[in-house]
């Protein structure tokens, strides 16, 4: 049975995804171990003991479900600075989420995470000619809400009581969503903050 998404690479000029693999994990370990974010305990970022089952999540998502996880790559330098995934797939409905993002805290709001966003969506709607991509948050993360209004999807609702966390706490989700149609506004966006902003951080 042929898959909807293909492994695929994709590159810009300061990032490349590639698809994840087992021999990432010592970078990917060494990535999360910038900022300690793990500790942030909203977020589901594994730390140096939980690398190895993140992973083997990971991977089996990719197999069972059809997902697509990548590891993020600066483009400049080389070194491995966090990982995002396709998942929540519905091939039948042309729909998936990216999640699962994080990024070592050196590159965060950089152009990186944003010419990462430009090329998910590119390959996502201009490829695989999705009609909607969502975007999930815990509600408490108020920087990740903020980062994905930024790009210019639209708040579609709240999840109450959505997920058990790791720590035992209910987890209510934000949804978010970019639709087809909303998707050449949110390139020029996107484009523009590259654009005019290539180095620096971006709000």
């Amino acid at each position: 049975m042929s898959r909807w998404i293909e492994p695929v690479t994709l590159e810009g000029r300061h990032v490349r995804l590639v698809p994840l693999k087992r021999e990432h994990q010592d970078a990917l370990a060494n990535a999360a171990a910038d900022g300690e974010l793990w500790k942030l305990w909203y977020t589901s970022v594994p730390s140096p003991d939980t690398i190895a089952a993140w992973m083997d999540t990971a991977l089996a998502m990719r197999d069972s479900a059809g997902a697509q996880p990548f590891t993020i790559i600066d483009a400049k330098t080389g070194d491995v600075v966090g990982s995002t995934r396709y998942m929540n797939v519905e091939a039948a409905h042309r729909r998936l989420e990216i999640g699962s993002t994080w990024y070592a805290k050196r590159v965060q709001r950089t152009a990186i995470n944003t010419e990462a966003k430009l090329l998910l969506l590119s390959h996502a709607f201009d490829t695989l000619k999705t009609i909607a991509v969502e975007f999930r948050t815990h509600f408490m993360n108020r920087q990740s809400r903020a980062a994905i209004a930024r790009l210019g999807a639209k708040e579609d609702g709240i999840l109450r009581n959505h997920q058990i966390g790791r720590d035992g706490i209910y987890r209510d989700t934000v949804v978010f969503s970019i639709i087809e149609s909303e998707w050449p506004a949110v390139r020029a966006n996107l484009l523009a903050k590259l654009e005019f902003r290539p180095e620096s951080r971006l709000d």
